[in-house]
């Protein structure tokens, strides 16, 4: 029984699969729907529409392997699979439990418990305080003690969950509650560690193996220091900044310390790497990772069959001298959410959905597929390999613009400007700090539309709107009456400042010419393809590429004008939808960036605030967003309370 959703659950299925074992897919009411369901031989509801109600819920998840008969959980990453008393459930129940002792959790899993243990082994650890009074003044006494900037983490978890970077005592007071908060909501403990934070550093973890019978190998070392908001984003295998003695030196010290909990199966050992070539321990995860896919592409190992076949009683398949390292591989996460708002997550539903032809895609979307606010923002991985790094680059690139995601906010067109900044290609400099430095311009994050796909969307918006939408008469058989010219109206969605913009349109069969407000008028020459489906125009003789699907009255655009990257666009039609429906941040308005649930209210009714004061904050999948005034004034109105469930710009509060 495979006890997750989503992506993983097709990856451990298929590694099953290929054993022989047949699998069982649990899934919460909210993903009653999900692809995932049918990519197991047989699927059980657990309940419930959040992870707390659902996959967080151990005895769900245990009477859901009763029913089924299974014989033993995977428990993929994320929800439980660090959890130990998950872990010593599932034994006790007899069954197998595909990955690490309950106890080598209890150690490893809880980076308090992990830090003294790694410490006690001689292994470099960053100073910090990981000790049970987790008071206020405890946590500043430790702060100053440590020097400030320090780093709040979660004891329980990792991913970025409950983590926060503190400057001073007064972030630090603040921090500190919204970091236990989400540590509770995602892993069902509060508990808090510091660490003297290391500012830009490389983010290196080693891949590790062990077996029930005391051997112990490592599968080389991982990059993760494309992160934002303390989340990985992409992935890489080598890491640039790593040579032979230095790999050796991370890799010897990743297996004394799996070896000195007596460890089973895979594990990943993280690290910081500093500007000086020294470095960290940071944790272990007990499970494995998300970018797993690197390893396997650049070692030819599958890893789940490694983690089946340990679980099995199987002695580790090669020993150390075995492992050879060839080429390299990056992987790139595609997650639901808005980069040109601090990454806010996005939900709705996939109106199109096209993995790229050409590359590894680990992902269970589909057509229709809802993107809950309810679970993780990340929707697939995209993974190449190459003979050279500059290679696997050039092929990232080319997979991306060749991937088509529509109907839901997402990072794309931000993954595609990373692989193309010469930064990046060079693999020199890149540390954590990598998209605050170079992307620190939310508009940098998007892609903001031209007057020539303005046009675009114009004639797409008359042209092949779907029948349902109620048109004049006159639009319906433009085909076969010759030219006809009306207005058109659209506002963009996903940028930061949602524009809007006017004009008029005339088409014909083969041939259009649309108006924009005072700007001369462009020719599209071509007609439009059925939606998802990818077809060519040209637009005043420039060649475009175009994907589009409707969402409601959305429209999702996917353009690329003949260069590697593939733009996305999305636009309203103001000519179909009230007004209100896409209501944006006014300056009297506080409006939500994403569909989620209200979970504190800084301010009340006649309370004064400052431009970008914290005035409340929304939880959305498993993170806490804060939502700032966007002007100093006054609050004359709130409209919603802690706990409510609030859409996708849907008004907070007024200020005068």
């Amino acid at each position: 029984m495979i006890a997750n959703r989503g992506e993983i659950v097709a990856r451990i299925a298929r590694a099953a699969r290929g054993l022989g074992i047949a699998t069982v897919a649990v899934y919460a009411e909210s993903d009653a729907q999900a692809p995932h369901r049918g990519l197991c031989d047989e699927a059980v509801a657990i309940g419930g529409r959040t992870p707390a109600q659902s996959y967080l819920k151990i005895d769900a998840i245990l009477s859901a392997a009763r029913l089924s008969g299974a014989d033993a959980v995977h428990p993929g990453y994320g929800f439980l699979s660090e959890n130990s008393e998950f872990a010593r459930a599932v034994a006790d129940e007899g069954l197998i439990w595909v990955g690490p002792s309950a106890e080598a959790i209890e150690i490893m899993g809880n980076k308090a418990l992990a830090r003294m243990r790694v410490a006690r082994m001689g292994a470099p650890v960053a100073p910090g305080y990981d000790g049970e009074d987790q008071s206020p003044a405890r946590f500043i006494g430790e702060s100053e003690r440590i020097g400030f900037p320090v780093m709040i983490k979660a004891a329980a978890g990792g991913g970025g969950r409950g983590m926060r970077l503190a400057r001073d005592v007064a972030e630090l007071n603040q921090l500190i509650e919204s970091a236990a908060k989400e540590a509770k909501a995602a892993f069902g403990d509060d508990r808090l560690i510091l660490e003297k934070a290391i500012e830009a550093p490389r983010h290196i973890e080693v891949q590790v193996f062990a077996d029930g019978f005391g051997d112990v190998v490592h599968l080389g070392e991982r990059d993760c220091s494309i992160q934002r908001r303390h989340q990985k984003v992409i992935e890489e295998a080598p890491s640039p900044a790593v040579d032979s003695a230095l790999r050796a030196r991370l890799g010897a010290c990743a297996v004394s310390i799996a070896r000195d909990i007596g460890y089973c199966g895979a594990g990943t050992i993280e690290f910081l790497l500093d500007r000086r070539g020294d470095f960290y321990f940071m944790e272990m995860n007990t499970r494995l990772q998300v970018e797993h896919p690197v390893t396997e592409a650049i070692t030819g190992i599958d890893l789940v069959e490694w983690q089946l076949r340990i679980a099995q009683g199987e002695p580790l398949p090669l020993k150390q001298e075995d492992i050879v390292i060839s080429g390299a591989a990056i992987e790139a996460r595609l997650c639901a959410e808005d980069p040109a708002r601090n990454f806010a997550p996005c939900s709705g539903v996939v109106a199109h959905w096209r993995a790229p032809r050409h590359a590894r895609c680990d992902h269970a979307v589909s057509d229709e597929y809802e993107v809950s606010p309810h679970f993780d923002s990340m929707l697939a991985k995209v993974i190449v390999w190459g003979r050279t790094r500059r290679d696997a680059c050039i092929r990232l690139a080319e997979a991306l613009a060749d991937t088509s995601l529509l109907g839901v906010g997402n990072n794309k067109v931000l993954l595609q400007r990373i692989v193309a900044h010469p930064v990046f290609v060079s693999g020199e400099a890149v540390t954590t700090a990598f998209i605050a430095e170079h992307f620190a311009d939310p508009q940098t994050r998007v892609a903001q539309p031209t007057t020539a796909e303005w046009a675009i969307g114009a004639w797409l918006s008359a042209a092949a709107a779907p029948e349902r939408f109620e048109y004049p008469s006159y639009w319906r058989d433009w085909t076969s009456s010759g030219a006809r010219e009306a207005p058109w109206r659209l506002r963009t969605l996903g940028a930061l400042e949602e524009v809007e913009r006017r004009g008029s349109i005339a088409i014909e069969a083969q041939r259009s010419l649309a108006r924009i407000e005072s700007d001369p008028p462009m020719t599209i020459e071509g007609a439009p393809g059925p939606q998802g489906e990818s077809f060519t125009i040209l637009v005043d003789g420039l060649r475009a590429q175009l994907t589009y699907a409707w969402a409601g009255r959305e429209l999702w655009l996917g353009v690329r004008w003949g260069g590697e990257e593939s733009r996305s666009l999305s636009f309203v039609d103001l000519r179909r939808a009230p007004i209100a429906d896409v209501v944006q941040n006014q300056g009297s308005l506080v409006t939500a960036p994403m569909t989620g649930q209200v979970s504190a209210m800084h301010v009340t009714p006649g309370g004064r605030v400052e431009r970008d004061q914290a005035v409340a904050v929304i939880e959305a999948m498993k993170m806490e967003n804060v939502i700032r005034a966007p002007r100093e004034g006054v609050v004359t109105a709130i409209h919603v309370r802690v706990g409510d469930q609030v859409r996708l710009r849907q008004v907070l509060m007024e200020l005068e």
